[in-house]
């Protein structure tokens, strides 16, 4: 059962990270470099519900983990246990994933999708789109950090 936990986790980490690896260093650069945020706006309504049900994978199996590397949920806070700064650590980075992912959904996307139907590009879409791609790259680098940290879990890197 572990092996199977382990490689969904793996397979969520895989398009959840990839995923935004390829907005940021091949969707994003063409946006920012032609001043367009359409091509992001595709990317990001096309990669949603699949990156959500990788996220949705990863935080299942990630619990999942947790219990069996410390089965008492309350272990997972405990100074006294080496593997509790690692779940300490997956979870603040879930709760900054999620702040800044839910930021990027619910405030600036749609904003920027109203100002994107045909208007000419404006200083505040120009700005709302530099907003937009701080934020992919903000959870890029934490999806990357999710996988340096995992990554450490697998080969003591961390205890």
């Amino acid at each position: 059962m572990y092996a199977t936990i382990l490689l969904l986790h793996v397979l969520g980490a895989t398009l959840w990270t990839g995923g935004h690896l390829v907005l940021t260093l091949s969707i994003l650069p063409g946006a920012i470099k032609n001043n367009d945020p359409q091509p992001l706006l595709d990317f990001e309504s096309r990669f949603e519900k699949l990156a959500m049900t990788a996220l949705a994978v990863q935080v299942t199996t990630g619990m999942m983990l947790a219990r069996h590397y410390l089965p008492n949920p309350a272990l997972w806070f405990a100074e006294a246990q080496p593997f509790s700064a690692i779940i300490k650590a997956k979870m603040l980075l879930l709760l900054l994933t999620l702040l800044v992912a839910l930021n990027a959904r619910f405030r600036v996307l749609p904003q920027l999708a109203a100002l994107s139907s045909g208007t000419p590009m404006s200083t505040s879409k120009t700005r709302l789109l530099y907003t937009m791609a701080t934020h992919v790259m903000v959870v890029t680098l934490l999806s990357v950090a999710f996988v340096i940290v995992g990554v450490g879990v697998r080969t003591g890197w961390f205890y």
